[in-house]
């Protein structure tokens, strides 16, 4: 008489196991390994999608690296995250105006440099909080790319494909999960010696900024962070959507236009929708390492179509503000970029942001995510958030008010 309901409790359990394994096998079946193609074209294309100078073949080089290593690389769609699911964004903060005597002595120390900043943050604020990290995210374009996937290899688990911004920005909190109340602390972060530092909490995303700066310009210029840790649940809808496979398809996209000696712009500025705004030679670059960001002026003397006339660029790590013959042409936080009009790859500087004195670039523009554009982003990143007098504009708006049109491709 004992045995039915221990025989009906056996199936139950049973039946609950097996729809485990079925759910995690579905959602085991959602996350795809990338090819090193594939990965070569997202660095390019990750360069692509920032907003200032940056060196692809140096996160080329570290990817294949990673792979040579035997580390796989996976990606899941930002759709397919389980609820459940925890997840972190990896990254660097610096810039310019780093402590010179904290490098000078510690050289003297001879202190020996932690390998992977990235983890060890990532260790020790999944230890603090007592979560298991499921996922990792990108926090912004261009340098993110490679520390997000290299960080989601080390830990064995996927990459979502999405963005914290859609671009590069300067600062911590200019990024969507903050518009959505979502905070970024708890954080860790590491020095390049192995400082580390727990962030538990903070009177808000602005702060975060602050201390995480204060960090970086007392280690030398720089530290390892890992923030924003959210629910599967958050992450669908503070995200921007596909920016990874995006990021494939620009690289991929100028890799083949070049290929075919094609000009590569053209059909980039197709798939973001863009604007050619100007094409030139970098002129003079006035650059400054200040408080943890690197600070430049840039102009740019007009060739071809464009001869006769000056593009300027100011720039706070990323270019934030561009300027036609001295009128607003393109502002934050819709993106600036400067592309190599051979490769389409993202002009590379000599420092984060700068621009190479010389150096034939096309200045190209596109619209940022839609939600920037509400007051609380645009507060977070328009121009007066950066100290200009003047209010945001719509790159759109901006370039069909221009006497001479930019080169839009739809």
């Amino acid at each position: 008489m004992r045995t039915r309901p221990l025989a009906i409790g056996l199936t139950a359990l049973g039946s609950a196991f097996v729809l485990a394994l079925a759910t995690a096998h579905a959602q085991q079946g959602k996350v795809r390994t990338l090819s090193e193609q594939e990965l070569v074209d997202m660095m390019m294309g990750g360069s692509i999608q920032a907003s200032r100078s940056s060196n692809t073949a140096s996160s080329v080089t570290r990817v294949k690296d990673a792979l040579a290593q035997g580390k796989k690389i996976q990606m899941i769609a930002l759709q397919d995250v389980p609820d459940d699911w925890v997840a972190v964004s990896p990254g660097g903060v610096g810039g310019g105006g780093g402590w010179a005597y904290v490098r000078d002595r510690t050289a003297d120390q001879n202190l020996p440099r932690v390998p992977n900043g990235n983890l060890l943050a990532a260790q020790a604020l999944s230890k603090y909080t007592g979560k298991k990290i499921n996922a990792v995210l990108r926090s912004e374009a261009d340098g993110a790319t490679i520390e997000s996937i290299l960080l989601a290899a080390d830990l064995g688990v996927p990459v979502v494909d999405g963005c914290m911004v859609g671009r590069a920005r300067p600062e911590i909190e200019q990024q969507l999960p903050s518009l959505m109340g979502i905070p970024i602390y708890p954080a860790a972060y590491v020095s390049r010696w192995g400082d580390t530092v727990i962030l538990d909490k903070a009177v808000d995303d602005y702060r975060v900024e602050d201390i995480a700066r204060a960090l970086a310009v007392g280690s030398g210029g720089s530290v390892s962070g890992v923030d924003t840790m959210m629910s599967g649940k958050d992450i669908k809808r503070s995200l921007v959507p596909g920016a990874l496979t995006q990021a494939i398809e620009l690289g991929r996209t100028a890799r083949e236009a070049v290929a075919q000696h094609k000009d590569p712009i053209a059909p980039l500025l197709k798939i973001m929708h863009g604007y050619k705004l100007f094409h030139g030679v970098v002129a003079e670059d006035d650059t400054k390492g200040d408080r943890g960001f690197t600070w430049s002026v840039v102009t740019i003397d007009g060739t071809r179509e464009d001869q006769g006339h000056t593009y300027k660029v100011w720039n706070k790590n990323e270019n934030i503000i561009g300027w036609y013959d001295g009128k607003v042409d393109v502002m934050a936080p819709d993106t600036l970029m400067d592309l190599d009009p051979k490769t389409g790859d993202a002009h590379n500087g000599p420092t984060l942001g700068a621009f190479q004195v010389g150096a034939e670039v096309v200045i190209v523009g596109w619209a940022s995510d839609p939600r920037w554009r509400q007051p609380k982003g645009i507060e977070f990143f328009g121009p007066r958030h950066f100290g200009f007098d003047f209010d945001y504009v719509p790159i759109e708006q901006l370039q069909a008010q221009r006497k001479n049109k930019p080169v839009q491709t739809n």
